[in-house]
């Protein structure tokens, strides 16, 4: 059965810094991508960023230059440093995985950014 576990988020002021880790509950090379998605109150779920097992990257406009993801292959996690925060990043944030058949999601975590 495959979890996923986020942890990182928190209130930061604008300008700041954070960094999210989502923990996989099996080898994330079983996954064609892992990534972060991010969802405000009222609107759809949204794209942040994602990363697969060969490296590649993949950035939301909005993100590019200021967020970061990563993948620490043998702690099963992958990370997304966020820097220069923008009030308009204030959204839960969800970890994503899918392999061949399935999309997993864990749970969210909420990120504010806010003086």
């Amino acid at each position: 059965q495959v979890q996923l576990m986020e942890s990182g988020g928190g209130l930061v002021q604008p300008g700041g810094s954070l960094r999210l880790s989502c923990a996989a509950s099996v080898s994330i090379f079983r996954f064609n991508a892992m990534g972060w998605y991010r969802r405000v109150p009222g609107k759809q779920r949204e794209l942040v960023a994602t990363i697969t097992p060969g490296g590649t990257t993949n950035y939301a406009d909005s993100v590019k230059g200021r967020f970061t993801i990563s993948s620490l292959n043998t702690q099963n996690t992958v990370q997304l440093q966020m820097n220069s925060l923008e009030p308009e990043d204030t959204a839960v944030y969800f970890c994503n995985a899918r392999d061949s058949r399935f999309g997993y999601w864990g749970q969210g975590t909420q990120v504010t950014v806010s003086s």
